[in-house]
């Protein structure tokens, strides 16, 4: 029996011979493969961007530690002059004392404010009121009424207060490492000086050390 190969046309060849070659599977899987990388790279770099973006919009700055804790120590003792003002404008008896408690309360909120915005800008969560022991002060400076509570208030949140503030205050404005908060501790010890200097001249605390 004689078998007649059927003649292959040249296109039919060279299909066949296409289809064959490893390189063309090869080449079909290293561009996919490219493809893929190409997209995960710049799918990372499109995440890495946000969250470069998002720092940078958050715009806040990095704090030391002890500028931190003079923050957080001025927002204690700010709150606890703006609260104690308030109990003397409230109970106090004598004009000049609810005088200077009414200036305590406006210069004291507004460097309150202040403070906050610093605080803000650079990630610090401050203290939203007085601390335990200013607290503890306090409560105590309530149950006085009268001459009596004129005379606590006097001393101790106008005269001992201030002293304590100020020498927190020049310390920051010295040691800061912050320069906008070494500016801020220096540009408001002249109102506290002053302050101190009219605590000292209310009648209430004409008895108490002025050194």
């Amino acid at each position: 029996m004689t078998f007649h190969r059927t003649p292959m046309t040249i296109a039919t060849v060279t299909l066949f011979a296409a289809l064959s070659a490893p390189g063309v599977s090869l080449a079909q899987n290293t561009t996919q493969g490219s493809q893929g990388t190409s997209g995960t790279t710049a799918k990372a770099s499109g995440q890495g961007a946000g969250n470069s973006d998002s720092a940078a919009t958050s715009g806040q700055r990095r704090v030391d530690g002890a500028d931190r804790d003079f923050m957080e120590k001025a927002a204690h003792s700010g709150f606890a002059e703006v609260e104690s003002s308030k109990l003397a404008i409230e109970k106090a008896t004598s004009p000049e004392i609810k005088a200077f408690a009414q200036q305590m309360v406006k210069d004291h909120t507004q460097t309150n404010e202040e403070l906050a915005a610093l605080a803000q800008a650079r990630g610090v969560k401050l203290p939203d009121g007085p601390s335990m022991v200013q607290k503890g002060k306090m409560k105590l400076l309530s149950t006085a009424d009268g001459a009596d509570f004129d005379r606590r208030y006097a001393e101790s949140m106008g005269i001992e207060a201030h002293r304590d503030t100020i020498e927190l205050f020049e310390k920051a404005s010295r040691d800061a490492k912050d320069a906008e908060i070494k500016a801020f501790a220096s540009g408001k010890l002249p109102a506290l000086r002053h302050h101190l200097e009219m605590a000292q001249q209310l009648p209430q605390a004409k008895n108490k050390d002025r050194k």
